[in-house]
């Protein structure tokens, strides 16, 4: 298996790089590529980041993808897919928002947060992801300083534009799965279960890909020897 790690395009990379080490060490093939960071891209965000990640994994090869999202990289997946050469043999979100064509971030987010964003905004531009959260709450959610510190170093103020732009129209190929992490993600893990998803459940918290790595890969990998067995009849 050949599992392609996506961190949130509001993250870094960091947020894989130790669930593709456990992954590799079960014996699948696991690639934690990054995203173009947003402030890079003056317009277009969806097909920029879904042709430059497309480079990235072509590159590695052309055998078939799991893709894996995590967080706000979920909406990301369709025009990703598209823009593959690898065919895509299945998508597994982690504590992710489904894709929405047709509607941009905003448009999907939960009206206070939208207006709390929008009003904090200075020269077209949302503080860093950290800068979302009230005092204390990163600290809870990675308490270890040597995992926190190179994560915030990862971050950036984000372009107001990349919010409100509207997703391109597009579908997930392959099976899907969702593994919910924290509460805040019910919803979207009970619209994959709509779906016809296979869903589980772990006790964790949004950013346990960094924090727990061992124990999002160890359902990553389950899942996706699931759909891989499903995809080969």
């Amino acid at each position: 298996m050949r599992f392609v790690l996506l961190h949130s395009p509001l993250l870094g990379p960091l947020t894989w790089k130790a669930a593709a080490a456990d992954l590799r060490g079960r014996g699948a093939r696991a690639e934690a590529p990054a995203w173009r960071p947003l402030t890079q891209i003056e317009g277009g965000f969806y097909h920029a980041l879904a042709n430059d990640m497309a480079q990235l994994v072509d590159r590695a090869g052309g055998d078939p993808v799991i893709l894996v999202a995590h967080s706000g990289a979920g909406a990301l997946v369709p025009a990703l897919s598209a823009a593959l050469s690898a065919p895509v043999a299945a998508t597994i979100l982690v504590d992710a928002i489904l894709p929405h064509p047709g509607q941009s971030w905003f448009d999907t987010a939960p009206p206070a947060l939208r207006q709390e964003l929008t009003l904090g905004s200075q020269g077209g531009e949302l503080p860093s992801w950290d800068g979302w959260w009230p005092p204390g709450a990163l600290e809870r959610l990675v308490p270890d300083p040597s995992l926190r510190e190179p994560l915030l170093a990862e971050l950036t103020p984000l372009p107001l534009a990349f919010f409100e732009e509207v997703a391109p129209l597009g579908d997930l190929q392959g099976a899907g799965a969702y593994v919910q992490l924290s509460g805040a993600y019910e919803d979207q893990a009970q619209a994959a279960r709509t779906l016809g998803w296979r869903a589980r459940r772990l006790q964790l918290n949004h950013l346990s890909p960094l924090t727990a790595p061992r124990e999002v890969a160890a359902s990553v990998f389950a899942l996706g020897q699931e759909l891989s067995e499903r995809a080969g009849g």
